[in-house]
Formats: structure tokens, C-alpha cells, sequence
């Protein structure tokens, strides 16, 4: 094989007979390997491989001078020839026997193993001598890169991909580390392996039919997989170092792919928290300055928001609350251990990307993402649960006080107003006079209040987009005050052109406004959970029943209006104004008597056989009375007896079930709240309420500063685990030795470790005690 620099191309030799290159265009000609419609390749199988249709090139034919002389060909090859076939079944093999003649074959037919003819959809037979491992090893893999390195290809043949779009951009090393055999790994890279290549097929996606997405890159393959030795080898070997801020085809380093396979089960966390861990702490020493958990994908994530924006709460715990008492690395923490007395922890969290003052913070991910299944969980995690609790004390809660009174006081004028509505053809002329200018501004209040709750309706579902199945239980007031505000909008329209249709939509504006003001009932945890009981209640059992219901309801008054048949009309007699009897109705008057032959009629007499106010009296003319009292039987006992009290029992279970569901609703919808109310403020104020305190930062790579937030707990299970830790601030860290397991606390003399600020070095002095007392 020759390589021309001039034109950039290769030139393959072929020493296929004429019957095999027929045999082989029939198969493709007939669908096999159609590259008008690609073929789901297995990624191996130890059946017959399903070859592809060989790309067209320039190809070197060995065997034209027989062609010329007229020599014809059997078509039988010589069995020292290697073919595809009969190559890849020896590595399957592990049998270097099945080699013999392999590298004296390839020399004289001036063949590579890296040729197009010896690999099926960019298979080659290094990747099938690895996916056929025994016991971790497979001795065809040495014979196949020494044959290849003495061939001049190794740099080809070991970073041969796989081409079918499913298992696309697939390598050695990817099969090498997923194998788990760091044998050939360090072979592999030592060869001149691609660190960085990329598996971005079909089957390394996240989609809905089975796959494997673990970042595409080998760095990613051998975390996911809890490969640490690999992980590290990888990051730290000799011959080319895996960079972990590589991301890969959807922005995702090493850390976005432990979040994604991160699935909150016991085992699961723990590897995947000690892996984020290790590759953190690699990527430090390689980079001391790159904040690789900064990153962010092509979502706008970086690892703790994603964390947040699939629910995976166990790493997303661990980040949050990540601690690291070496020097080296005391950096990379997230939480800071200030002082220690007795079971008393005061630690600072390192806010980052986490308090709502920042944009796309993780607190805006989880009190907006609808979507998220255990944010209520992940929301009382610390320091979230305290962070929103301050929050609510510092302004919050001043704030929603002041606008319960506002709202309030609008809930009054409202009702004055409606209440004292003038008996005359709208819209009503202007009285010059006191109570004349008092109307009309009471209107005008109104009107602006619910333009008010119109325009911040709108900008709400904007910016939350939430979605169907959760927008009446996440937007629950918030649908009911757009609502009221879209009645009121209609009603002033109707006003205005004169209709007196707006009275119907004004008092159901009024309605929806006194109910709204439950919404205020957040304020309270005791008023809150109640409130959201009753919003759990009507949006799953009673909406359920209504509908149930609504069925049987409008499908008996169908049968009873269609059964029933108008009685002949008889003179009536009507009641005199004193009560009293007299004859016959006179011609002039009227007597309006109910009729089973009106569905709207018929379906309110059925309402009220459910609710036990049902009037049998007027059916007594009619004709099939008797099935009539079937069918009203049999509603009674369907609606009345079944659906009345198939409702209580579910909505006991309901309030037995959500009682502790409710208190995490409830703290997510004043979390709601919360946010709403700071992103009203401007931003100068909202600078001046920020939580937390700035914290300068000492580590051997300078001063940090941070913003952190200060939480104190009390933990008795690891309180005698931290006696030897006394901190003043994250910059001076004790160094004293930890309780060892194997024997009793030392109670002698300790090493503390501080930073002096005046000569700017490290220091050491000896403390006498050891003393769990704040210095």
C-alpha cells in the first residue's frame, strides 16, 4: 500500500478472485448491505457477519496479469490467504495458531490490517479480538498490533471506529475499557490510541429504545463503568493524557455523564459520588486553576444543575455538601466546617449557582421545574431549606404580609362596589357627587388590580412553562387569579357596550376573587397544608367523580326525557294571593308547569334524587311510569349509594396519604412565592437583602473569595468524630490527627495548621491540648 501526499489518497491492493467480487456485489445488490438503506449491524456476533458494501476507492488488483494472459480462476482461494472471514474468526479464537502465515501474507500482498477489506462497518479485527475476551485476556490481541506496528498502520488500525450510525465513532479503547481490562487499555494507549474519541452513534444516545449514554469520550466510559484505575491511568499516563473539560457531541464532560447514569439507589451513589470525586481531585493537580465543575453543556447546565434538573438527589446532595480537608484540595470544597463544640456543627456553604439572587440558579431549577419528581425532596436539602427560610424571615414574609392587605382591601371595594350596582342600563352616568366619585373610583381600582393580575399571569406561565399534567397542582392560584382577571376584563367589556351580560361574569369574577384569597393562606404552615389538602382533594377524587358522574347524569336525563311522554294538558287551578283556592285558570293568566320533556329540567331533578331533595310529584300524569322507577332506581343506587360514598372513602385515603406530602407541597409553593416576590425587587435591593456572608478563601493557590451561607446543626451521631476540628474561619483548618479506628482517641498533643496573614506562608504550631472549644 502506498500514500500519496500530493493527492491525499490510499491505494488498497485486492487479491479477491472475480467470483468473490460477483458473490460479494450479488449479496449487496439484493439488500444485504444496501447503502441506500443501512443494514442494523449487530456490534458482534458469532454468527456470519454481515459485511459492508466495500467503499468505493482505487484498488490494486494482484491478480490482472492472469486476466490478461487468460488464465482462468476456480474461484478456490489458497489456503494461506487471509481473508475478512476468515481474520476475524481467528480472533474470536484466541488461537494464534489460526495467525500462522498471517504477517508473511499481508508483507507479500502488500496488505495492512487497517484496509477497508478487512473491516465490517469499520470492525476491524482488533475490536473483535476484544469483544471476545476469556478471562480477561486474548492472546490475538498482541499478535494482531505487533503484525500491525510492523506493517507501518498501528496508528490506523488502533483507532479504527466502528462507521454504522448506530454504534458509531466506537474504538478499541472503548471496547478495551468497557471489557474492564486495563492490560490492553495501557497497550492500547501506548500504541498511539485516541484518548479523545468519540462514540456519538444511535446506541450511545439517551433514547427511548435500549442504549448506553456515557459521555461518548473513553475518560467518561471508565467513570461510568466504576473503573477508578483506568480513571486515573487515563488522566495521568505518559503517552496522552485524557483532558476531563473534553465534552462531548451535547457539551458533557466526565462530570455530566456520572450525573446522568446517577440513578439515587444506595449503591449507585456511592460509586458515583467516590468517582466525581477522584476525577476532581485528578483534574485539580492537572489544572490547578480550571473549575471544572463550572462547565456548563450545551443546556446551560453545569454537573449540580443537572443534578437538580433530573432529580438525582443523591450526588446532587453530595456536591452540595462536599468537603475535602487536604490542603491541596480544600478548594474544591462546597461546605466549609467553621467551628465545632460538642454535637454543634457551624459549617458555610459555598452559595455558587445555587441562591436565586444568580440567574439559572439551582433554587430557580427546582422551584420552577415542574417536570422534576422529587424536588420537594431536594428542596429540604441544606443548605436550600435554610437558605429559603431566611429568605422568607429577612424580606419575604414582610412582603406577602403587605400584599395580603393590599389584596384585602381590594376584595372589599370590590364587593361594595358590586353589591351597590345601580339599577340602570349600563354603563351608569357619572353622580356629581361624593358617593358618585367614590363609585367610580372604586371601578377604577378594580379595573387596574385585575389588569394587574392579567399582565402577571402572562409573564408567570412564560417564565415557567410549565407543564399540562402540572400546571393545576404547580400554577393551581395562579390559573384561578388569570381567570378572575380574564372575568373581569370580559364583564368591563360588556359594560362598556351596554349588555347586561356583564352582571353574570361580574359576580363569578367576584366568586373566584373571595376563594383566591386562600392563596394568602401560605403565609401559615398549619393554613397552608389544610389549603393544600383541599387543592389535592378537588383536582384528583373530586375530578374524578365529576366526571363519572357528569356521564351518568346526562345519560339517565337522555333516557327519562326520551321515555316520557307529554300528559294532555287539564285546567289548573291556581292559588288566589290570600292563599286561597279558586276556579279555573282565566284565559289571561298563564299557570308555567314543570315538564320531563326538558333535559335541562330533567337533569336538575336528577341532581337533586342524588343529593335526597328529588320530587316525584309531577310524573304521576305520565305513562311507563314503571320503567321510569327503573331507571330512577337505578340511577339512585349508581350515583347516590356508589359514587357518593366511593368519594368519602377515597378522600379519606387521600388525606391519609398526603398529610406528609402536604407540608413538602406547601414549603415548594411558598418557595414559589419567595422567588416571585425577589424577583419583583430591583436589583440594587435585591444586592443589599443577598444571604450569606463573604468569605476569603486561604489556599495554597491564593485567596478566594465566596459567598457562603452560615447554618448551624446538631448532630450526635458524629459529634465525637470531629473533637480535634476547631475552625474560626475556612482559611485556617486544624490539622490535628482523627480518631483512629483500630484503637483510643489520642488525647495528647495535637498539630494545628494555620495561615499566617503576615508572613503569607504556612505554618505549624503545637497545641498543648486538644480543646473542643471555639478559639
Amino acid at each position: 500500500m502506498s500514500k500519496s501526499e500530493k493527492f491525499g489518497f490510499t491505494l488498497e491492493t485486492d487479491d479477491r478472485t472475480k467470483e468473490e467480487i460477483l458473490k460479494n456485489r450479488a449479496a449487496h445488490k439484493n439488500g444485504a448491505g444496501s447503502n441506500l438503506e443501512e443494514p442494523n449491524a449487530p456490534m458482534d456476533t458469532d454468527y456470519q457477519e454481515e459485511a459492508e458494501d466495500p467503499t468505493p476507492r482505487i484498488r490494486f488488483n494482484l491478480n490482472f496479469d492472469k486476466q490478461i494472459r487468460g488464465q482462468q480462476q476456480d474461484g478456490r482461494r489458497d489456503s494461506k490467504s487471509f481473508n475478512m472471514e476468515r481474520l476475524f474468526e481467528a480472533a474470536a479464537s484466541g488461537d494464534v495458531r489460526k495467525m500462522d502465515g498471517l504477517h508473511l501474507y499481508l508483507h507479500q500482498n502488500m496488505k495492512r490490517l487497517s484496509d477497508s477489506l478487512y473491516q465490517s462497518y469499520g470492525k476491524t479485527a482488533l475490536m473483535k479480538a476484544l469483544l471476545h475476551l476469556r478471562d480477561g485476556k486474548n492472546d490475538t490481541v498482541e499478535v494482531l498490533i505487533d503484525i500491525s506496528e510492523k506493517l507501518g498502520d498501528i496508528k490506523d488500525f488502533v483507532n479504527a471506529a466502528f462507521t454504522n450510525s448506530y454504534y458509531k465513532g466506537q474504538t478499541a479503547l472503548h471496547i478495551a475499557i468497557e471489557r474492564r481490562s486495563m492490560r490492553y487499555v495501557h497497550l492500547l494507549v501506548q500504541k498511539g490510541a485516541d484518548v479523545h474519541a468519540k462514540a456519538c452513534g444511535t446506541f450511545f444516545q439517551p433514547h427511548d429504545g435500549p442504549s448506553f449514554y456515557f459521555g461518548e469520550l473513553p475518560l467518561s466510559l471508565a467513570a461510568c463503568t466504576n473503573q477508578p484505575d483506568v480513571v486515573e491511568f487515563l488522566m495521568v499516563n505518559e503517552y496522552q493524557r485524557a483532558d476531563a473539560k473534553m465534552a462531548d457531541s451535547q457539551g458533557n464532560t466526565v462530570l455530566h455523564a456520572l450525573v446522568v447514569i446517577a440513578d439515587n439507589s444506595r449503591d449507585n451513589t456511592a460509586f458515583v459520588t467516590s468517582m466525581y470525586d477522584r476525577v476532581l481531585k485528578i483534574a485539580a493537580q492537572q489544572h490547578p486553576k480550571l473549575k471544572l465543575e463550572d462547565m456548563e453543556n450545551h443546556s446551560g447546565l453545569t454537573p449540580l444543575k443537572m443534578a437538580a434538573k433530573t432529580g438525582k438527589i443523591g450526588i446532587f446532595s453530595h456536591i452540595l455538601q462536599r468537603e475535602f480537608q487536604e490542603t491541596h484540595t480544600k478548594h474544591l470544597s462546597r461546605k466549609f466546617t467553621e467551628w465545632v463544640y460538642g454535637p454543634v456543627h457551624c459549617s458555610l456553604y459555598d452559595l455558587e449557582s445555587v441562591d436565586s439572587y444568580q440567574s439559572n440558579s439551582v433554587v430557580d431549577i427546582l422551584v420552577y421545574g415542574s417536570d422534576i419528581p422529587n424536588r420537594h425532596e431536594m428542596l429540604e436539602t441544606e443548605p436550600l431549606s435554610r437558605l429559603l427560610e431566611e429568605k422568607w424571615k429577612r424580606f419575604a414574609g414582610r412582603m406577602f404580609f403587605f400584599n395580603f392587605l393590599v389584596y384585602l382591601t381590594y376584595l372589599i371595594v370590590f364587593t361594595i362596589v358590586a353589591y351597590n350596582k345601580k339599577k340602570k342600563e349600563p354603563p351608569f352616568p357619572l353622580e356629581h357627587d361624593v358617593l358618585g366619585y367614590l363609585y367610580v373610583t372604586g371601578q377604577l381600582l378594580i379595573f387596574l388590580a385585575n389588569c394587574y393580575f392579567f399582565v402577571t399571569g402572562i409573564i408567570d406561565m412564560k417564565r415557567k412553562r410549565p407543564k399540562l399534567q402540572t400546571l393545576l397542582i404547580d400554577g393551581y392560584y395562579e390559573i384561578l387569579f388569570f381567570l378572575q382577571a380574564v372575568l373581569f376584563l370580559v364583564s368591563s367589556g360588556l359594560y362598556l357596550f351596554g349588555r347586561q351580560e356583564y352582571l353574570g361574569f361580574l359576580v363569578l369574577c367576584l366568586a373566584f376573587s373571595w376563594v383566591n384569597l386562600l392563596y394568602y393562606s401560605r403565609g401559615d404552615k398549619h393554613m397552608g397544608i389544610y389549603s393544600v389538602m383541599i387543592q389535592k382533594m378537588i383536582l384528583s377524587d373530586i375530578l374524578r367523580f365529576l366526571f363519572v358522574y357528569i356521564v351518568f347524569l346526562f345519560g339517565f336525563s337522555a333516557a327519562v326525557v326520551t321515555l316520557l311522554i307529554e300528559p294532555p294538558a287539564k285546567n289548573v287551578t291556581a292559588p288566589s294571593r290570600k292563599g286561597r283556592l279558586f276556579g279555573p285558570v282565566d284565559a289571561d293568566e298563564e299557570c308555567v308547569k314543570p315538564s320531563f320533556r326538558n333535559i335541562s329540567y330533567t337533569t336538575l331533578q336528577l341532581f337533586k334524587f342524588t343529593i335526597g331533595m328529588g320530587d316525584m310529584e309531577f310524573t304521576q300524569e305520565y305513562q311507563y311510569k314503571e320503567v321510569f322507577y327503573v331507571l330512577l332506581i337505578g340511577y339512585i343506587i349508581l350515583t347516590y349509594i356508589l359514587l357518593l360514598n366511593m368519594l368519602i372513602a377515597l378522600m379519606n385515603r387521600t388525606v391519609e396519604k398526603i398529610t406528609m406530602e402536604s407540608a413538602s407541597i406547601w414549603k415548594l409553593q411558598r418557595a414559589v412565592t419567595i422567588l416571585d416576590m425577589e424577583k419583583k425587587l430591583p436589583r440594587w435591593l435585591r444586592k443589599r437583602l443577598r444571604c450569606g456572608v463573604e468569605i476569603k478563601l486561604r489556599t495554597n493557590l491564593g485567596t478566594d473569595v465566596r459567598q457562603c451561607f452560615r447554618v448551624e446543626e446538631v448532630n450526635w451521631n458524629k459529634w465525637n468524630t470531629n473533637v480535634a476540628k476547631i475552625n474560626e474561619d475556612p482559611g485556617c483548618w486544624d490539622r490535628a490527627r482523627p480518631p483512629s479506628s483500630e484503637g483510643p482517641v489520642r488525647r495528647g498533643r495535637s498539630w494545628r495548621v494555620f495561615f499566617s496573614d503576615d508572613s503569607r506562608r504556612w505554618q505549624a504550631c503545637q497545641s498543648t491540648e486538644m480543646s473542643t472549644t471555639p478559639v
